[in-house]
């Protein structure tokens, strides 16, 4: 562990450095991916408006956009969906480790080793160049959604299926996922699938972003850095949270309950999940746009309890404490709706912050310096050493 070493640090408080806890706040590099601001800009992805990309666009045109910096005019789009197509296989490797993972494994475990194992048979391995790093998340991308539904249908007992060529993304991890396909219930569940991996492909320099950068800065391969991300997010004060609130919904179980569970909740100091974020504190430009998709998905589907659920507890929450819903929020209304098995909502995450992820450790190798800050000593002055046999 690195310590700067110097005696006033432990007793002149004011000759110590600058020190931000967590780091916030803090300008740690640079990138060209994501501009999170509070004000009238709001999240652009390289440029583009978050509204725009995820009302007019489809998440394909938008993992395109992050890997390559432009959106893809028709043919780019239709050669990059094939590319998914083509490699959405798993590897024997994979289909032997899913084949002997036990039923208690945690899914994001099963993920974290799962890539990680994708590493060592993946065709351009030993290859770091920018333009391997490109190919291998071309097929992180289409193997992760077969890597959590396999799992999660061999530790279920229930059939596996496989992607098919005439669905979307989105259309085939619903599919994957859920079995739901064809119907106009499933069109409007995908169509709002495809939102939400859109608001969730990147975000700056979050938790697991920055640990995926750290770990890209020592010029270790593209899977060890994603390894590190998604060990990340898996902790709870990252990853979860829409699993946390679709569990909160579940157990208020009616709107009428709503308000009297949430302030019976306040007054035992317990935390309402789906709430403030990090860095907006002014609220979140995107849990709008997927509170928008959540209702009228809800009406589709002729189910309006868990919106109202959660209208209900936002409400309460922008009375009591002025605090606004952020993504995950009524995220967890849409895959409630959606039928997506609960365990599985960070992984689905997963496949969507993948492609922020991969085009985080590209550009990170692109301009790479290896990240190394200090840390602000807090322990006792230099002690003289005193051999055993006169200690006390």
């Amino acid at each position: 562990m690195s310590v700067v070493m110097h005696e006033s640090l432990a007793t002149d408080v004011k000759n110590r450095p600058a020190y931000s806890p967590g780091l916030e706040g803090v300008i740690a590099g640079e990138s060209a991916l994501c501009l999170v601001d509070e004000g009238e800009v709001g999240l652009l992805y390289r440029g583009y408006p978050i509204r725009d990309l995820a009302e007019d666009g489809t998440f394909e045109e938008v993992a395109y956009l992050l890997l390559f910096g432009h959106l893809p005019n028709q043919k780019e789009l239709e050669d990059f969906s094939a590319q998914l197509t083509e490699h959405a296989v798993l590897p024997h490797l994979l289909e032997v480790f899913l084949g002997a993972v036990p039923s208690s494994a945690h899914p994001m475990d099963i993920v974290r080793t799962g890539v990680s194992l994708l590493g060592m048979v993946d065709p351009d391995a030993a290859d770091h160049s920018r333009a391997a790093n490109v190919r291998k998340s071309f097929r992180l991308l289409a193997q992760l959604p077969m890597l959590i539904a396999t799992s999660y249908r061999l530790v279920n007992r229930k059939p596996r299926v496989r992607p098919r060529e005439d669905l979307s993304f989105a259309e085939n991890l619903l599919y994957l996922l859920t079995d739901r396909k064809g119907d106009d219930q499933a069109k409007a569940m995908a169509r709002v699938l495809d939102v939400s991996l859109t608001l969730y492909a990147e975000h700056e320099f979050n938790a697991s972003t920055f640990a995926a950068r750290v770990t890209a800065s020592t010029m270790t391969d593209l899977y060890s850095a994603i390894t590190s991300a998604i060990g990340a997010l898996k902790g709870p004060l990252h990853g979860g949270a829409n699993e946390a609130v679709a569990e909160m919904f579940l157990d208020i179980g009616s709107r009428e309950r709503a308000e009297t569970w949430v302030r019976e909740a306040l007054a035992k100091r317990r935390r309402i999940m789906g709430f403030g974020h990090r860095v907006l504190k002014k609220g979140d430009a995107r849990s709008a746009i997927i509170q928008r998709h959540a209702e009228s998905l809800s009406g589709i589907c002729g189910d309006r309890r868990w919106y109202e659920i959660a209208t209900a507890v936002d409400h309460v929450m922008e009375q009591e404490k002025g605090l606004h819903p952020n993504l995950d929020f009524y995220t967890a209304v849409a895959y409630l709706q959606m039928g997506i098995p609960r365990p599985l909502y960070t992984p689905v995450f997963v496949c969507s912050r993948i492609t922020g992820w991969c085009a985080h450790v590209i550009e990170q190798q692109d301009h790479n310096r290896l990240m190394r800050p200090r840390a602000l000593y807090t322990g006792p002055s230099k002690r003289e050493y005193v051999s055993i046999n006169r200690r006390a």
